[in-house]
């Protein structure tokens, strides 16, 4: 993928390469995704492009108070829970909960959805890990954890039905296979939030926030579980609107993740 293009991978050059998941199965993703670049194969311009969530077989799990900010936005949100998420930002199990199945992912462009019975709804944007059957992270992609904050915190055993619903993730534009050590510093993520063509909210962290290692919560997440095509795992957010903002039906969610791209989805709220 180019800044104005992009370039089709051929798969018939390897037997049994027919998905994603056959490429993150690869020891050597990144190296498998050269070679499979045809250099006479013309780039397609992305305006002709439909870009589609880049998950197939896998689950989409995530992690969360996993920055400070997101510590703080969950007690303020639950009185009954706060001692909870209080612990867990320090203790050394992170909280890892299932977010979607590929069905309720949306990719770029797609409408992403804020529950008919919820009056306090955000997108949490998230760095988000692909993460091989063996439990190695092999690329990076952008996620988008949409979250009924009344509804979790009301009773923090609400958890599933603030997280977990139709159309409930955003993932994409694409995964950045991993090709080296990341720059968490200067891995910005920034969040922007428009409603009728205006800006109503933007918001900046970056992975130097991140209070736990991405490699500790790959492994945590593979404990005692098995994933035979692989797993995207969100790594929690670090950027959280004021306890007075809500998503509304229209509005559009960007998120930007430097070196990744930006990942757009439309927002719908059944009435």
């Amino acid at each position: 993928m180019h800044a104005e293009s992009v370039q089709p991978l051929d798969l018939t050059q390897i037997n049994n390469c027919h998905s994603l998941s056959d490429i993150l199965h690869a020891d050597d993703p990144a190296g498998l995704a050269r070679f499979l670049l045809r250099p006479d194969t013309p780039p397609i311009p992305l305006s002709k492009v439909e870009f589609l969530a880049p998950v197939d077989q896998q689950e989409v799990w995530a992690a969360g108070v996993t920055y400070k900010r997101s510590q703080v936005a969950r007690m303020e949100e639950s009185e009954s829970g706060a001692s909870h998420y209080d612990k867990v930002y320090d203790a050394d199990r992170p909280e890892l909960f299932l977010k979607a199945t590929p069905s309720r992912v949306s990719g770029p462009g797609q409408s992403v959805r804020v529950r008919s019975d919820s009056n306090w709804s955000v997108p949490e944007p998230e760095f988000t890990l692909a993460i091989n059957p063996d439990g190695k992270i092999v690329g990076y992609t952008i996620g988008n954890d949409m979250s009924a904050r009344d509804i979790e915190g009301e009773n923090p055993l609400y958890l599933p039905q603030a997280k977990v619903y139709r159309q409930c993730a955003g993932l994409g534009p694409c995964v950045l296979l991993a090709d080296g050590p990341l720059d968490l510093e200067g891995t910005q993520i920034e969040l922007i939030i428009e409603r009728s063509g205006s800006r109503i909210f933007t918001g900046t962290t970056d992975l130097g926030q991140l209070h736990r290692k991405l490699d500790d919560l790959a492994t945590w997440l593979y404990r005692e579980s098995e994933f035979p095509n692989g797993a995207f795992l969100m790594t929690g957010t670090g950027i959280v609107p004021d306890d007075d903002f809500t998503l509304e039906d229209g509005d559009t969610v960007s998120i930007t993740i430097a070196g990744i791209g930006t990942l757009t989805n439309p927002v719908v709220k059944a009435k």
